[in-house]
């Protein structure tokens, strides 16, 4: 079902240690102040880290523990690699799929995260995943061909019981790590084509069921404005989840 959600991407940074301290910081300030319970968070650490901060959340909380990449393989000789299974049963709920960093530097096509989406649905794990353009397809006036080749290659071969555990994340290319956000006009124009593009694929409940998040560069000072978009349901936030005070404000922009 659509909820609003945050959910923190670490990507590569902190120490253990560090992992340690941040966590606690936002689950105290989150107890403090957030008083909208309906709010899920979602913490995504790195791989290492992912047992040690799934003990350290809030046990039947709002807090739930993600993953930021899964191998398509259940097991097998995948030198470095982690499956879907080990991360569940480590407490994983969620991971993240698609993440454009995936899709540029480990060259991640929709052939191998159609894959990946479904190793991580048998393990029970719920995919957040990620679509979107770069600057030159968006100034080309093609983000919505390209964004709806990636949900049709990557993601609409689902059936509906598997898609009804999907999150979809926006993230425009252009706004990743680079200060650069879209407004909230544009963040809710590929939203709404989203949620379009999934009534085509399948029903209009799905549509109006799946929860949509807003993965570019959103912060403290932007989060409420980006958030009250009617298709905007929360964000995957990036560099803003490692500050405490700042992702702890972001919760509270709903």
């Amino acid at each position: 079902m659509r909820q609003n959600l945050v959910a923190g991407n670490w990507k590569m940074n902190m120490t253990y240690q560090d992992g340690l301290a941040l966590v606690s910081e936002i689950t105290n300030m989150v107890a403090d102040e957030v008083t909208n319970s309906d709010v899920q968070i979602v913490i995504c650490p790195p791989a290492p880290f992912l047992s040690a901060i799934g003990r350290q959340l809030p046990q039947g909380s709002n807090f739930h523990l993600g993953a930021q990449n899964c191998h398509q393989k259940e097991s097998g000789a995948y030198t470095g690699e982690v499956s879907a299974k080990m991360l569940a049963s480590v407490g994983c709920e969620y991971v993240i799929l698609g993440h454009s960093e995936r899709r540029q530097y480990f060259r991640e096509d929709d052939e191998l995260l159609s894959q990946k989406l479904k190793a991580a649905l048998a393990a029970g794990l719920k995919p957040i995943f990620c679509v979107g353009e770069s600057l030159d397809t968006r100034e080309m006036n093609e983000t919505n061909d390209y964004i709806g080749k990636q949900l049709q290659n990557g993601l609409f071969h689902l059936s509906n019981e598997e898609f009804e555990q999907v999150v979809i994340a926006y993230e425009p290319i252009w706004a990743i790590g680079t200060g650069k956000t879209a407004t909230s006009q544009q963040a809710q124009e590929v939203h709404a084509f989203i949620r379009e593009q999934i009534a085509r694929a399948y029903d209009a409940k799905a549509a109006l069921d799946t929860t949509i998040l807003y993965g570019g560069s959103a912060n403290a000072q932007n989060a409420r404005e980006l958030f009250s978009q009617p298709d905007v349901d929360g964000g995957l936030i990036g560099g803003a989840s490692l500050k405490s005070r700042d992702f702890t404000e972001i919760i509270k922009s709903f």
